[in-house]
């Protein structure tokens, strides 16, 4: 099979090489997809689970070779890849829990005496009394039982980003397995040597041959791929543009997108300025803003936006910047020298149109100085798209409505953060600001595995978090049982 050089986006070394998948190959994986279908759905959820544990044991005595491997393909800092190892970690024993406690439940039947012809009113229609009633009547409610049970639902393609490029990965992987389905992965391309080691851990944890396979491919392919019927479902996470147009093309099969966001963060007048700047920074630059849900876009109140703002550039320009497998290192390179080219342009088409650059706004090759910019506006590219690096914005509010229909205007809707001690501002902000998650006194960045995770407008459909995602991975049957 034809194989091609994965390289460093930090100094274009070579990391490894990646076999190149042809159509013929792609055919052989869905049907080997198919065989497995009927292996894996038939499995116990113990033995699903039995496997997702051990493959958590095998990633954690191998996970300093996933940590380097991470820091070499993706860019990814040391002290990052360690947090992505470690989730990973967690999230395939938290799978392993989740194949073993999920069940149906008890749907009740006797709720409508309609159904039985049973009349509730006299001719007159005066309620008839319980001393009145018919017990044959109550009998024959009572003899039906209803049970909603979950079934995995077939072969899923899943389609995956380079930040994370194991964490999530396994977010589409493990709740998958967990539930019964057998997976084609394919990988992001510029990551794709994560996943195939990944792979060597589920074959060393036992699972059955073809459940899991991995697929690096032209874009081509892929597309045919998210057109073929004998898939059941396509979850992808990456751009708004790629996920809506996946949407467009898959057909009738499910469809989970985890897209783009525009995340904006609220510091209200009494807010711990030092805890909001420093979670502010660690949001805002963490991985070279490679986030999702990083922060972007910082609407501060007027009455602290001085020491708020020195607090920021302050942590923005303490970041150490430089070689990703070096330790102490807070920002490596953004993926490429394209996305550095394409964030500097927004960097630079921002001052052109009166912003302030308070920190950064250089770049080398594709490492991109941590920004901050003020005086930004809506409009500008900075503020409306998702910059995915290390840019962070801020300007000032004076009415907290204001702030809060600011933040919200955006076509996005991932995840957003307010920092304030009044929880009645939060709760005002959730019934108008459309976002799958909403943090208070603390950064859309934050997330743990288990939550559910998903967005609003074009940051997608569908939820990921292992219990969320087991769900749109599995299809309820309703067994109705006569025992009369």
């Amino acid at each position: 099979m034809q194989t091609e050089p994965i390289r460093s986006p930090y100094d274009g070394s070579v990391v490894g090489h990646m076999p190149v998948a042809a159509a013929s190959d792609i055919e052989n994986a869905i049907v080997q997809a198919q065989a497995s279908f009927d292996v894996m759905r038939k499995l116990p959820r113990f033995v699903r689970a039995d496997i997702l544990a051990r493959a958590a044991e095998v990633l954690a005595e191998r996970r300093h070779e996933f940590e380097r491997l991470i820091a070499a393909e993706a860019g990814k800092p040391l002290y990052d890849a360690r947090g992505e190892l470690s989730r990973s970690i967690f999230n395939l024993r938290n799978a392993a829990a989740e194949a073993r406690r999920t069940h149906g439940e008890e749907v009740p039947l006797d709720v409508d005496a309609g159904v039985f012809e049973y009349q509730t009113t006299d001719a007159s229609g005066k309620p008839v009394s319980l001393a009145d009633a018919d017990a044959e009547v109550f009998a024959r409610m009572r003899q039906r039982i209803g049970i909603a049970r979950r079934y995995p639902i077939g072969p899923i393609l899943a389609i995956a980003p380079f930040n994370f490029p194991l964490n999530l990965v396994l977010h589409k992987v493990a709740p998958a397995l967990a539930v019964g389905n057998s997976v084609v992965l394919k990988p992001a391309p510029q990551t794709p040597l994560t996943s195939r080691l990944m792979l060597e851990i589920f074959e060393a944890a036992g699972l059955p041959a073809g459940a899991l396979q991995v697929l690096h491919c032209p874009v081509a392919l892929a597309e045919q791929m998210v057109k073929d019927e004998r898939f059941a479902m396509v979850t992808f996470t990456g751009s708004a543009k790629v996920g809506w147009h996946i949407k467009s093309i898959a057909g009738r099969k499910k469809v989970a997108l985890e897209l783009g966001g525009n995340g904006a963060v609220i510091v209200a007048e009494d807010a711990d300025l030092d805890l909001a700047a420093t979670r502010c920074v660690r949001g805002g630059v963490v991985y070279g803003g490679q986030y999702c849900i990083g922060v972007q876009r910082i609407l501060v109140h007027e009455s602290v936006a001085e020491a708020f703002t020195q607090k920021l550039v302050a942590g923005v320009r303490a970041c150490k910047v430089g070689n990703p497998l070096e330790d102490g290192v807070d920002v490596g390179p953004v993926i490429d020298e394209a996305s550095a080219e394409r964030i500097q342009s927004w960097v630079d088409e921002a001052v052109a149109g009166g912003a302030q650059v308070l920190a950064g706004g250089t770049r080398e090759r594709a490492v991109v100085q941590p920004t901050v910019l003020t005086n930004t506006k809506p409009g500008m590219k900075v503020e409306d798209e998702e910059i995915f690096g290390p840019v962070l914005t801020v300007n000032t509010y004076r009415d907290w409505n204001d702030a809060v229909h600011r933040a919200a205007d955006s076509r996005y809707g991932l995840q957003g953060g307010i920092f304030t001690n009044d929880l009645r501002r939060a709760f005002q902000a959730v019934e108008d600001w459309e976002v799958g998650g909403l943090m208070v006194n603390d950064v859309p960045i934050y997330r743990i595995d288990n939550m559910p995770f998903g967005g609003w407008k074009d940051s997608g459909t569908g939820r990921e978090g292992t219990r969320y995602a087991m769900d749109e991975m599995s299809e309820i049957r309703h067994l109705v049982i006569n025992y009369a």
